[in-house]
């Protein structure tokens, strides 16, 4: 292949995807490469799909997109051995249109967005790896991939690649990342019928829920874990970072059974079949790992550019408005014809102005308080949950002595000025 084209997208997740409907939407003309034998067979994600978004791309997407089930509930749970603390958010406005986010199967979702890129223009070929970028003169000016005469060249090409991008790599623009900087994340899709899932989550048809897990989901380590409805299935996952793995030897599939067995959990998914077992590294660094994300004919874009907020476990959002982002910027740049670095840092700057960029930067200490302070997770939850529990339980004793007895077991615990220096780094971190 020696045919030119004015963008060149590697990689058909939810920020290639978005890059290449919205070049090929404005007229240019975009080849889209995927590894995969079609998109979505090798994307992972939780299974939240955020609507803004991806309604700025496809207005009204979700009268004709394979969704699952529009989110009404969000839970959070802080869970100890054999109890939780929880709390959240149900509004049933979510579950009206325009609604709010929605619950997605990646495979079927994202050959439903690929296919609206090819219905735009779009060239895309599945099965294929690019091995390298081409160079001329320091500039990027196509892709080799491994295909007979597969070199092919463009004017800008988009890195959309996920993570571990090794294309970004080559180029000298990603270091190799530490154990706490990236987490693996295991997740089952497990079948269930509707009227169960109904049931158990306290839902009607077209609705559905979320639930984060902190806590004993990871054995007190720094990750969570995550239930999420499907229309006749759950995604159960649970993730920590690979520093945390290594340092308690934990091994991720156990993690997951330890999950799936929960006194807390076990009923929501009992009697469910397993369906699929899927594994997937999440960018957690944040802020400080954000790579170079322009350069002379290159951009980078979604988990390439390390842009996921873990925190609010943010991702997809991110990535299609990223890849948009990018798009805009290659746009403006054929009109100058010019595609060089100076030209493409339109897009950092549009990045670095948008929310992606700054909650980002609020969060940027946040993953590295937790990761260095274990006590938050270690011994935190377990102490409100017993705070809870003590307060709850009606014995005869006087409310404000159980609020003097709750205070007292957490500062002998940990002393109060530590509690106090806890409490004081965790608002730091999170503010």
């Amino acid at each position: 292949m020696s045919e030119k084209f004015d963008v060149i997208v590697v990689g058909a997740g939810p920020a290639g995807t978005s890059c290449a409907y919205t070049c090929a939407k404005n007229g240019l003309k975009v080849l889209q490469i995927e590894r995969g034998e079609y998109p979505g067979s090798k994307n992972v994600m939780g299974g939240v799909l955020y609507r803004k978004q991806m309604e700025e791309i496809i207005p009204e997407f979700w009268k004709e997109a394979p969704l699952e089930r529009p989110v009404i509930e969000q839970r959070f749970w802080m869970m100890d051995k054999e109890s939780s603390v929880s709390f959240g958010y149900k509004g049933l406005e979510w579950g009206k249109e325009p609604y709010n986010n929605f619950t997605v199967l990646r495979a079927p979702f994202d050959q439903w967005f690929a296919k609206k890129g090819v219905e735009q223009g779009v060239l895309l070929i599945n099965e294929t790896v690019v091995l390298e970028c081409l160079t001329e003169n320091g500039k990027v000016v196509g892709v080799r991939t491994d295909r007979p005469d597969g070199d092919v060249y463009a004017d800008v090409v988009v890195l959309a690649d996920g993570v571990n991008s090794l294309l970004a790599k080559q180029l000298g623009y990603h270091k190799e990342f530490r154990p706490d900087e990236v987490a693996l994340t295991v997740m089952e899709v497990i079948n269930l019928s509707k009227d169960k899932i109904n049931d158990r989550f306290n839902l009607e048809d077209n609705q559905g829920c979320t639930i984060e897990i902190f806590g004993d989901s990871t054995k007190g380590n720094l990750g969570t874990a995550f239930i999420y409805t499907n229309k006749e299935s759950v995604n159960i996952g649970v993730g920590t970072t690979l520093s945390s793995m290594i340092k308690a030897k934990l091994k991720p599939y156990d993690l997951l059974d330890y999950l799936k067995t929960h006194p807390m959990v076990r009923p929501l998914i009992e009697g469910g079949e397993s369906a699929e077992y899927l594994a997937h590294l999440i960018p957690e660094g944040g802020y400080h790992s954000v790579p170079k994300v322009a350069g002379d004919g290159v951009l980078l874009a979604g988990d390439a550019a390390q842009l996921v907020n873990a925190i609010h476990r943010e991702g997809s959002n991110m990535a299609m408005a990223s890849g948009t982002m990018a798009a805009e910027t290659i746009i403006d740049a054929k009109k100058r014809g010019d595609f060089s670095e100076t030209s493409l840092n339109q897009y950092r700057e549009t990045l670095y102005q948008s929310f992606i960029i700054k909650d980002l930067e609020k969060y940027k200490d946040a993953t590295h308080t937790f990761e260095h302070y274990p006590q938050y997770f270690k011994e935190y939850v377990p102490m409100l949950n017993r705070a809870a529990s003590k307060f709850f339980t009606v014995d005869g004793t006087p409310k404000k002595e159980k609020q003097k007895e709750i205070m007292k077991s957490f500062t002998s615990e940990r002393g109060t000025i530590r509690v106090l220096q806890d409490m004081y780094r965790a608002w730091k971190a999170v503010k």
